[in-house]
């Protein structure tokens, strides 16, 4: 905001509750009314004080939806930030939508084109990763929630858990991080030696939009069923499948039982490993695929000529990049991806819709902040040029 306003902009911002206000700068609105009275407030807002451009972060949110909506309908510039989709040194801004409200093009052809003429990206620049940062500014959020019931009484969360339950999750997950770590490395030299065929699972967030609103599945445990029940029906019987837990998940759901649960039910528990922990690019030079249903790590084993498949419909999920014969092929007839492709894809999604950067680290954020008013303030967007 006070990027903008250097530049001669005039912003306003909307605090939702009280980590909004406290992370707030400048001319500000504080909206306190029923969730069903946002469309009017978005509606008089956008008409009094002129508004041309939304910028927010995440287009799914309940808070953010009407806004977007409203704003498509009246030709108002939507600008959406949210997690890059190429990690850790890239964010993702996109006009219209992310994931999969994304512009960018399904069809293969239209990258194998474009992205002759698009200069070939690698990691950017890179900057501090701070995980204690991203910590801090986690639990500066939420300590000023403890007022939200005064000062924003109809305020409710996206989140599943309050902020509470999820802390002490991460607790009881650090433990668990701890008594795992010895056995987690030997299944990973286990991987490393190849001595069986693996596929791995990377679980997602239940919380995560990609898994709520952008694919088929409710929760987790319903994607452990069908990738194991696959598994168990179609997998030769010298495959193996890992499954890895997400690295920033809280902990609240054990979903080591949960899947050592639904192995033995299944009569498969001596081919299914559960990892609470382990490096990623590690695991990925040595499995014979990956599952996923729209994770960024599908983006990473593709990098890695890993053969994918999703279980949704990700901006990677195109012919000639994933596995695109159903799930239960994969196992013995895995589609390798066509390297050429994935990398004109890749230079091509960097080029239209990320911005080198970060969230929780100052050099990060100054880095984001800086990369991020041109495309901001430019009348149309890269990927539109392109379109």
């Amino acid at each position: 905001m006070q990027a903008l306003r250097a530049e001669g902009q005039q912003v306003k911002s909307v605090s939702f509750n009280m980590g909004d206000t406290l992370y707030g700068r400048g001319a500000r609105v504080f909206y306190s009314s029923r969730p069903e009275q946002l469309m009017d407030f978005y509606s008089q807002c956008f008409k009094a004080d002129h508004i041309t451009d939304v910028v927010l972060f995440g287009d799914c949110r309940p808070v953010h939806q009407p806004a977007v909506e409203l704003a498509k309908r009246l030709g108002i510039r939507v600008h959406v930030f949210e997690e890059g989709y190429f990690r850790p040194y890239w964010i993702t801004l996109e006009r219209n939508g992310v994931n999969n409200h994304s512009l960018l093009p399904r069809d293969p052809e239209w990258y194998r084109e474009v992205g002759k003429y698009i200069p070939r990206y690698h990691n950017g620049n890179a900057f501090r990763l701070s995980f204690a940062s991203r910590a801090l500014h986690d639990v500066m959020y939420h300590v000023g929630g403890a007022l939200n019931k005064v000062v924003f009484p109809h305020y409710k969360t996206h989140a599943p858990f309050n902020a509470a339950v999820e802390y002490a999750g991460y607790i009881r997950q650090g433990i668990r991080l701890l008594n795992a770590k010895g056995r987690d490395s030997e299944v990973i030299s286990e991987v490393a030696r190849n001595r069986h065929r693996t596929f791995l699972l990377p679980l997602q967030l239940d919380s995560d939009a990609q898994i709520r609103d952008h694919s088929p599945f409710k929760h987790m445990k319903d994607v452990l069923k069908h990738v194991m029940g696959s598994f168990a029906r179609h997998a030769g019987s010298d495959a193996r499948l890992v499954v890895k837990n997400h690295p920033l998940t809280p902990g609240i759901i054990n979903y080591h039982r949960i899947t050592r649960r639904i192995a033995h039910k299944l009569g498969i528990a001596d081919r299914v490993e559960f990892l609470e922990s382990g490096h990623m690019p590690t695991l990925l030079s040595h499995v014979a695929g990956v599952v996923t249903v729209n994770s960024t790590v599908g983006g990473s084993s593709l990098m890695h000529n890993v053969p994918t498949i999703a279980l949704s419909d990700p901006i990677y999920n195109l012919k000639g990049l994933t596995h695109q014969h159903g799930l239960d092929a994969f196992w013995d007839h895995p589609e390798p991806p066509d390297s050429t492709l994935f990398q004109r894809f890749r230079s091509t999604v960097i080029h239209t819709t990320q911005v080198n950067g970060g969230f929780y680290t100052r050099c990060g954020i100054d880095m984001a902040v800086n990369n991020s008013l041109e495309v901001l303030m430019a009348k149309t967007s890269k990927i539109e040029q392109y379109l």
